[in-house]
């Protein structure tokens, strides 16, 4: 009896025409389209978040590095010597050092050498501050067209339900539950996809200001050393602790 009363419900399961599955199996072209719009949106702005993210983490260690590595050496050009070649800090740095070195004859009669490392640190922190931002947008798109897109599939149901409704001439309960259901699964997905993707905007964006505040202490501080040689004040690393008597 417990095995008849199993089986029948694990039937009931699989045949269950208002879930996900059966959307999947019975679906139309424009319920495949809108799902397709929406697993593309999602794939995309995970990729875009994993991504971004990891380029945030790889120059916030970036940033510690130029602490113990590049105002440790003797010049800027040592210290830009110490960096990684994919640095993005020793970008900046080597792009400073290239326009103290071409700011001479009559360029410097025209303009002063702190505007000229200006301008060059300005464009080298815009092109890094590029790279940053691109794909946000994608996602601030994401989070404001995926719950509409979830919804022209929830109008789609519903305009399925009252068709079936209509044609049969009579509003029996499975002629409706199915479209409904439908519909109600697309609203569902497109919040899925939206809420997280607002999510990893808003944190991104908070990471990149957070960037962009020590991208610009140290482009200041770079400037201030090519144009009077003066270095930030680091922070020395803390003394090793005096290991514990050990008691006889």
């Amino acid at each position: 009896m417990e095995n008849e009363v199993a089986a029948a419900a694990a039937d009931a399961a699989t045949s269950n025409p208002y879930g996900i599955e059966a959307l999947i199996t019975h679906g139309t072209p424009v319920s495949y389209t809108i799902l397709g719009a929406l697993l593309i949106m999602s794939l995309v702005s995970w990729y875009i978040t994993f991504t971004k993210y990891w380029d945030q983490y790889r120059l916030t260690k970036a940033a510690h590095n130029v602490e113990k590595n590049f105002w440790a050496a003797g010049s800027a050009r040592e210290g830009a010597d110490r960096l990684p070649k994919d640095d993005d800090f020793r970008v900046i740095a080597e792009s400073a050092i290239r326009a103290a070195a071409h700011h001479e004859g009559r360029l410097g009669d025209r303009i002063s050498l702190r505007d000229w490392l200006g301008m060059a640190l300005t464009r080298s922190v815009d092109s890094l501050n590029g790279k940053l931002s691109a794909g946000l947008s994608f996602l601030a798109t994401v989070g404001s067209t995926a719950p509409f897109v979830g919804l022209l599939g929830t109008v789609y149901g519903i305009l399925n339900a009252l068709i079936k409704i209509g044609l049969s001439g009579q509003p029996s309960i499975d002629k409706v539950a199915g479209p409904v259901g439908e519909a109600l699964i697309m609203t569902a997905l497109g919040l899925l996809v939206a809420v997280p993707a607002v999510f990893a905007y808003n944190i991104l964006l908070k990471r990149n200001k957070h960037i962009q505040d020590i991208m610009r202490e140290f482009t200041g501080d770079l400037e201030a050393n090519l144009i009077g040689g003066v270095k930030p004040d680091v922070p020395a690393a803390r003394p090793a602790a005096p290991a514990a008597a050990v008691k006889k």
